[in-house]
């Protein structure tokens, strides 16, 4: 599983529905394993198919072959409801690296950046024009610049800037979890550790 973000150039999969929360995500039945590994294939589970029967696939924008890529853009209040991490992993051991809304709720948007699926947040009307943009042509491209912040639509070249926590941006960018983190500061740590005796 990759790690690092940089820079992402992808298409992209609309899933335009507000207040998507963590058991639409990941239903709770399949909340057992506590490996991150095989989440993935069950993500949106109930959406995909009747009476979860995976020869009875519903349409559903998941099941769709037009729309593929690494960016999933979601309506307002992505990832509302109970706080399971395992959302997280659904939707990054599903293929993608970034997700785009309005507005996450605040523990998704963490469990994301903890989980390196980078939660990009735009304003509603950047939003929208990206959905039409993926809808007119799905074979759009969508740029997500993280050391630049900026994310654009290839096809119109409209763009606009986004926040992220900088300790979070720097996680992302050189694949560091909290403890790699502390690690790749090890001389710093053992220089100050020596002018403070």
């Amino acid at each position: 599983m990759s790690k690092s973000i940089h820079t992402i150039t992808s298409t992209a999969v609309p899933l335009d529905m507000e207040n998507v929360d963590t058991d639409q995500i990941i239903p709770a039945r399949f909340l057992k394993a506590t490996s991150r590994e095989g989440f993935g294939k069950n993500l949106f589970r109930d959406w995909k198919y009747e009476n979860d029967d995976e020869s009875k696939p519903k349409d559903f924008v998941l099941n769709d072959p037009t729309y593929k890529g690494q960016i999933l853009v979601a309506a307002k209040n992505f990832g509302c409801g109970s706080s399971r991490e395992h959302a997280a992993w659904a939707i990054k051991d599903a293929g993608f690296d970034v997700v785009v809304s309005s507005f996450f709720a605040d523990i998704f948007k963490n469990n994301s950046l903890n989980n390196f699926l980078l939660p990009v947040t735009v304003s509603d009307d950047f939003l929208q024009k990206i959905f039409t943009a993926v809808k007119k042509d799905p074979s759009v491209l969508l740029t997500v610049d993280l050391p630049g912040q900026l994310i654009s639509i290839a096809s119109t070249g409209e763009k606009e800037n986004f926040e992220i926590n900088s300790y979070k941006k720097t996680c992302l960018l050189n694949g560091y979890d909290d403890i790699d983190y502390l690690l790749s500061m090890t001389k710093e740590i053992e220089t100050f550790e020596l002018e403070k005796h």
